[in-house]
């Protein structure tokens, strides 16, 4: 079982744009607070899957006559829980062959996807149009598991790498002349702060 700080002692090694991207945003930042075992892409996959089954609860409840309506939902959510561990455990074999660094996913196309897909959900279930269910269920389900594998499945193999000691970024350690050339560009020519950062960096 690893232990949630253990890699965060190899944070110091690492420079600013490195932990940014070690880190992400303040979802990814939530889930590296939890043990790497935890956190593992299919166990974040699942969870999503977990929380859009209780957002089913309700269109299940009161959408359907029938009394056999929590069992349908269990099976449901059972099915859409494994489908989305599935998907996690998928992701992170795909970033382990291409060896994929994290990227930022759209999130004005995935952040109104559930509600969008919840909306057409509850609209079907009232009767008002009889919309096919995979059109709804696909825009409920595709978020958690693209953030999976275009953010999270990435993040933590790197995670991963640092907790075992191997620093994920030395292939990519920027060189000295690419160091001063991003100083020139930031001081933007002005003389007098570049000689300040030379005798900063001669200190």
């Amino acid at each position: 079982m690893s232990s949630p700080t253990r890699w965060q002692g190899h944070l110091d090694a690492l420079g600013p744009r490195e932990r940014d991207t070690l880190l992400g945003t303040s979802l990814s930042r939530r889930f590296t607070q939890l043990p790497l075992w935890l956190s593992h892409p299919s166990n974040i996959s699942a969870f999503y899957g977990l929380l859009v089954s209780l957002a089913l609860l309700l269109p299940y409840r009161f959408g359907q006559a029938s009394e056999s309506w929590f069992t349908n939902w269990v099976f449901h959510s059972a099915l859409i829980m494994v489908a989305c561990l599935l998907l996690g455990m998928l992701s992170l074999v795909i970033v382990r062959i291409s060896r994929r660094f994290p990227v930022t996913p759209p999130r004005l196309i995935l952040y109104p996807m559930p509600f969008v897909g919840f909306g057409l959900l509850t609209i079907s279930h009232s009767g008002m149009y009889d919309l096919p269910a995979y059109l709804y269920m696909f825009l409920l389900l595709l978020p958690g598991p693209m953030y999976v594998h275009l953010s999270w499945a990435p993040r933590w193999r790197l995670l991963c790498q640092l907790e075992d000691g191997v620093n994920p970024f030395q292939s990519l350690k920027m060189s000295p002349e690419e160091d001063s050339n991003d100083v020139e560009e930031i001081a933007g020519g002005d003389e007098e702060l570049l000689s300040v950062v030379n005798a900063l960096e001669d200190e």
